[in-house]
């Protein structure tokens, strides 16, 4: 891999200059104190062409000769109870529950648990900057979706993706989630060997994959990239919703996303501690990235169309309320070229719901305490999630 030379090959390319210079980017590095360059570029490089390849010896060993569900509901097993001390295993699966059960000497658990509560906390706004915001804004990077779309994922719909990112998000957010064979290590641990599934099968079933264009499907720097989507692009879409955080929930929320993301596989020393970090990394990132595709729209628009056929909600009003709601967010949220890169609709006074949103944030933080917020938000997220489930399950 040594011998693939990557550049910033876009950071003259108009989507990257607007981005940085005039939209949310210069927003980010003024709220960071980041100081952009790229003196560092040739050090991240590498992580473009680094996967997760002890994930990928455990689903070559151990789900070979077994149905999906069957390995699936076997990992499960150990690990929601630990590797059995006379467990006949492959040495792959020995190795990744020894490096999963072994919690990192930097970790903190008071910062994961502020964490957890500045997600908790934010209710649905936490959905909507998600939703509207990372989800949304992570589709115009074209090269980051590829493998949903050499997958077939793009067939399962905007719902089942959606419902699945609501799962895994809330479960990994709740308190002492991470903690070792709790609900939220358990998705780590089973994302880490979804990722390492995918990109086996679509190393085998698709021979072009472009891998000096793309680097390897879901690498480490693309991981970080969406680890930096989850933390960093989801807060900054909360403070623009009127949301504030003390330092040490922000720090908090770094904390806990580098952990979740080092239990995916990505080393620790790849992840940012920090949102001045953070924003330096996804500078170097973006540049690598060309502006949204044909996939992209499709991407964007299935999500858009979700809310106009959601089956939670029983009337059409509700559901155009909905669709409203997430235009709406996405335009307060997003970047103008990238709302019109994604061929996102245009809506009757976009700026009502976001700016009432704010409004309302402003007042709850006055006249309700921390803990009163963190309880709100947790159970409005809750319900959120148990209705997607009973509907996907159904």
């Amino acid at each position: 891999m040594e011998s693939l030379k990557l550049t910033p090959r876009y950071k003259n390319s108009p989507h990257f200059r607007a981005y940085w210079e005039e939209g949310n980017g210069k927003d980010l590095i003024e709220w960071s104190g980041a100081e952009v360059s790229f003196k560092k570029f040739e050090e991240k490089t590498h992580l473009y062409h680094k996967v997760d390849v002890l994930g990928d010896e455990v689903v070559t060993d151990f789900y070979q000769g077994k149905t999906y569900r069957e390995a699936n509901q076997a990992i499960e097993q150990l690990i929601r109870y630990g590797v059995p001390k006379d467990a006949e295993l492959p040495q792959s699966v020995k190795e990744l529950f020894e490096f999963s059960e072994c919690v990192p000497e930097w970790l903190d658990e008071d910062l994961l648990k502020s964490g957890a509560e500045a997600c908790m906390k934010t209710g649905l706004d936490a959905l909507l900057s998600l939703r509207d915001y990372s989800l949304m804004g992570g589709y115009d990077y074209a090269y980051l979706n590829k493998p949903l779309v050499f997958t077939g994922a793009l067939k399962k719909g905007a719902l089942k993706r959606l419902a699945e990112t609501l799962e895994f998000w809330v479960n990994v957010t709740r308190h002492d989630a991470m903690q070792i064979h709790a609900k939220g290590y358990e998705f780590a641990i089973k994302t880490r060997l979804i990722h390492s599934y995918a990109r086996l099968k679509l190393k085998e079933h698709y021979q072009d994959w472009d891998q000096q264009t793309m680097g390897e499907p879901i690498n480490w720097w693309d991981m970080t990239a969406t680890s930096n989507g989850f933390s960093l692009v989801l807060l900054h879409g909360l403070k623009k919703l009127g949301n504030s955080f003390t330092e040490e929930e922000e720090l908090g929320m770094f904390h806990l996303w580098k952990y979740i993301s080092y239990l995916l596989g990505v080393p620790e020393e790849c992840l940012p501690d920090n949102k001045k970090a953070a924003v330096e990394d996804f500078y170097l990132w973006t540049s690598i990235q060309p502006p949204a595709d044909e996939d992209s729209v499709y991407l964007a628009q299935s999500l858009i169309q979700e809310s106009l056929e959601n089956p939670i909600l029983r009337y059409n009003y509700q559901r155009k309320l909905l669709n409203y709601v997430h235009i709406s967010g996405s335009k307060f949220l997003l970047d103008k070229e990238v709302f019109e890169r994604l061929q996102l609709p245009e809506v009757w006074n976009a700026g009502l719901i976001p700016n009432t949103i704010k409004l309302g944030n402003t007042i709850a933080e006055k006249v309700l305490s921390r803990k009163q917020l963190i309880a709100r938000g947790d159970k409005a997220q809750m319900n959120i999630l148990n209705q997607y489930k009973a509907i996907t399950n159904s």
